[in-house]
């Protein structure tokens, strides 16, 4: 196995984070989930920042976001696997 891209922390997360930099569009990813060290491979469907989050499975406007186990905001747009998770899809419930 070679170095991941993308980080996820628990199988029940719908979200992982970039973990390298200059992941382009169209990139098969090496997802790697902490909680057992088990993998998969993921396309990117954009363009994403290290740091940045992507989305695991398809997700519906609506839904709850979960990253490290835990709800860390609301969609508020409709989400294909592979794409790029941020503020223009994503809001926080803190504010």
């Amino acid at each position: 196995m070679g170095a991941p891209h993308l980080l996820v922390h628990d199988h029940a997360d719908n979200v992982g984070v970039v973990v390298v930099e200059g992941l382009t569009a169209g990139t098969t990813m090496l997802c790697v989930v902490t909680h057992d060290n088990s993998s998969f491979e993921l396309v990117s469907r954009a363009d994403v920042p290290i740091g940045h989050k992507i989305a695991l499975k398809d997700i519906s406007s609506g839904e709850t976001a979960i990253k490290y186990g835990e709800d860390i905001g609301k969609f508020v747009a409709d989400i294909e696997k592979g794409a790029h998770v941020h503020t223009h899809n994503l809001k926080t419930k803190r504010w």
